[in-house]
């Protein structure tokens, strides 16, 4: 068979065979290059063992290394030197108390190295060495002996301690009983720039014969006993603090015209709250002040209340050296006249069908005209309750060792609070609250029922006749509580500084009181003058 030109044959193999080539030499050159990395690699693993070696280990001794576990094992030094620290401290004391100062020092001396070498085992991180600790557990161990030979011993160290500790306990009960009374000292004091404020209104109200012909005419205000508009009560003998609540209430209000503030006071304050309140513009609100001195029916022959005031041993039991009342009690407030002047609304306003009672401790944050329209289910008294604690239940008030408490309420009964009330005078009325509250006084007269103040004896007055409010109608605690949710205080219509750290005393609570002096006209010349004199 002949055979195909060149030209005709087929280069297919010729081709492959240069593939082969082209791989096997790029093979050759990637084993050369892996096996010199590999080689430089051994050699720097090789030049540096040690080096890699010890920053292992030593970050793995910052890992694992916990020093309040290594102070807590009961194997470890640390451990030994905080317990022989802790009865050196011991025997310090011992020794300062039988004169062997040159002792005490040198065990002084020996805490403070075993503080340092502590403090230094936990910054860097590692536990202390042997070498480092025996010298000071040594030392320390001798000293102590040294101690106990002095017949120092642990009987005589807790002797020693315990009337320590009774000794501190005896002075922290006196602090305490001692803070108390200045605390209420404080509370009780008028600061020095209210009666600048009284001293200057009162000085206005008798030299400004207009502003006493201006309060002659507003006494027959039609609009004083007017049942379409809105009522609000106060009684005071602070003016700036009803300033504030007058100021803050119809501040907030949507319709303040139609606002009518009713202002009870004493005759030392009377001619300067009606100097202030006609002198300053409370945005078309009306406002009416009185003087209780003026009620000729609020005698001792209706009032239990005013016979207890002028009782001398009523005002013994109250205000002299008597061990069954708390310092804390002894508040004039709580048996002041003023501050029961809320149980005789409706005879006070005998038009009135429905009025707001606020205390003078109280700032309103929003508008207090829809109380007007709840529904009180024909109870007397709307009002915020305050058992979420169970301080705040009925036997925490009154005494129910007593026949007459135990037999006609539950101790379970939740308290509420005064400070916000909504009243309804026809169902006051109709149920005669005020005869129950002089029926309860009189129960109380030997001081038994109940200890002071005017809330023990709403709730019995009260009791089945209140209609418990949405608690964000009322948030109390601002005088002693400095934990309240600002959460909780934005919510509220009414915040009430209750308690002794009120806002215009040198102790207020610092967190709450620009919530008070918001509504305080600060660029008033009287106030200005008397911030300063």
């Amino acid at each position: 068979m002949r055979r195909r030109a060149t030209d005709y044959r087929r280069p297919v193999r010729r081709r492959f065979s240069h593939w082969i080539c082209a791989l096997l030499g790029v093979f050759v050159v990637a084993v050369l290059v892996l096996f010199v990395v590999h080689h430089n690699h051994n050699e720097d693993r090789v030049e540096h063992p040690v080096h890699e070696e010890d920053s292992r280990l030593e970050r793995d001794v910052h890992e694992k290394l916990n020093f309040t576990e290594e102070i807590l094992s009961a194997t470890s030094l640390a451990r030994q030197l905080a317990e022989q620290m802790t009865l050196a401290k011991a025997y310090v004391i011992i020794a300062k108390e039988h004169n062997n100062f040159y002792l005490a020092w040198e065990l002084s001396s020996k805490i403070r190295s075993c503080q340092l070498l502590l403090s230094k085992a936990a910054m860097r991180g590692r536990p202390i060495a042997l070498e480092e600790a025996e010298p000071i557990i040594s030392r320390l161990s001798s000293l102590i002996y040294k101690a106990q030979d002095a017949h120092y011993d642990i009987a005589t160290t807790i002797v020693t301690m315990k009337s320590h500790i009774q000794a501190l306990e005896e002075r922290a009960n006196a602090a305490t009983a001692q803070s108390t009374v200045f605390g209420q000292l404080v509370a009780e004091a008028f600061p020095k720039s209210l009666h600048c404020l009284i001293l200057k209104l009162s000085g206005d109200w008798l030299k400004r014969l207009p502003l006493q012909d201006l309060a002659n005419e507003q006494r027959n205000s039609p609009r004083l006993v007017d049942n379409n508009l809105y009522h609000f009560c106060v009684f005071s003998d602070n003016v700036l603090a009803t300033s504030v609540v007058v100021n803050s209430t119809i501040s907030n209000a949507d319709h303040s015209k139609q606002m009518v503030f009713h202002i009870v006071t004493n005759g030392v304050t009377y001619g300067a709250m009606q100097a202030w309140f006609l002198s300053n513009d409370f945005k078309g609100a009306m406002i009416e002040v009185q003087n209780i001195e003026e009620f000729s029916w609020l005698n001792v022959t209706y009032a239990p209340i005013v016979k207890q005031l002028l009782d001398a041993d009523s005002r013994s039991y109250y205000f002299g050296e008597n061990p069954d009342v708390e310092p804390r009690l002894r508040n004039p407030k709580y048996i002041a006249l003023l501050n029961h002047l809320r149980f005789y609304i409706p005879e006070i306003y005998p038009q009135l069908e429905k009025i707001v009672f606020l205390d003078d401790d109280v700032v309103v944050q929003k508008d207090l005209t829809p109380l007007f329209s709840l529904d009180l289910h024909g109870n007397v008294n709307g009002a915020v309750e305050t058992c979420l604690e169970a301080y705040h239940r009925y036997y925490k008030y009154l005494n129910f060792s007593n026949p007459i408490i135990s037999s006609k309420f539950d101790p379970q009964a939740c308290g509420w609070a005064f400070g916000m009330n909504v009243f309804d005078l026809v169902a006051w009325r109709k149920a005669n609250v005020t005869a129950r509250y002089h029926y309860w006084q009189e129960q109380n007269a030997d001081k038994t029922l109940w200890k002071l103040g005017t809330l023990p004896v709403g709730l019995l007055a009260f009791y089945g006749l209140t209609e418990p409010l949405d608690r964000r109608w009322h948030v109390l605690g601002l005088g002693y509580d400095l934990n309240i949710d600002n959460r909780l205080i934005e919510s509220a219509a009414v915040i009430h500084f209750n308690g002794n750290m009120k806002p215009w005393l040198k102790l207020p609570i610092g967190r709450y009181k620009p919530l008070w002096e918001r509504y305080i006209n600060l660029s008033h010349p009287y106030i200005q003058d008397c911030a300063t004199s």
